[in-house]
């Protein structure tokens, strides 16, 4: 039987931001708020500079607002609208993602406990290698985010860190963009 990698690669990476809007991420502590603003940028930065590629949805845009400015900036393509809470239900996004030809998926985002969560499983049921990096993600409440990263444990799904996601795409701190990525988290 074949097993899974158990690293990121960027050979075979996405990064998947789910639903980064400014007034859900407004109702967000603003510790939590930061930290998932930090992190998710430097991830999209890495892999921007990696040639891995970026996917972002949006959850009724009309109700929660475009995308933070702070990690639209960041972001080339536009994003995905949707109104499940999983992405996996949304067809542009699961195009996007057969067009991307990945199978590995590093996931951000909000909430965890719902849109992450459900988007998390259902890539998985679907035969996706998942990684959902622990501090690019966030909930309103903390035990909502904690019954996530339990829940996502309890179903074989990865749990990572935005910095060891990085260095596992590095690999090497020979690699031509080791010098301009390791900044990111200085």
């Amino acid at each position: 039987m074949h097993q899974a990698p158990l690293l990121c690669d960027t050979a075979t990476s996405q990064l998947v931001l789910i639903d980064i809007q400014e007034k859900l991420a407004a109702a967000m502590k603003p510790a939590v708020r930061e930290q998932l603003l930090r992190n998710t940028a430097i991830l999209s930065q890495a892999a921007n500079a990696l040639g891995i590629p970026v996917v972002h949805t949006e959850q009724y845009p009309k109700g929660l607002g475009p995308t933070e400015p702070a990690l639209a900036a960041h972001l080339h393509d536009t994003a995905i609208e949707k109104t499940c809470f999983s992405c996996y239900r949304a067809p542009d996004f699961v195009e996007q993602l057969r067009v991307n030809a990945r199978r590995q998926i590093v996931l951000g985002g909000m909430e965890s406990h719902v849109c992450v969560l459900q988007t998390a499983i259902q890539l998985q049921e679907h035969g996706y290698q998942v990684f959902v990096v622990e501090d690019a993600i966030a909930s309103r409440r903390k035990t909502h985010h904690r019954n996530a990263l339990a829940r996502l444990r309890q179903g074989g799904i990865a749990v990572s860190m935005s910095e060891s996601v990085l260095f596992e795409w590095l690999r090497d701190a020979r690699h031509e963009q080791f010098r301009a990525l390791s900044k990111l988290i200085r």
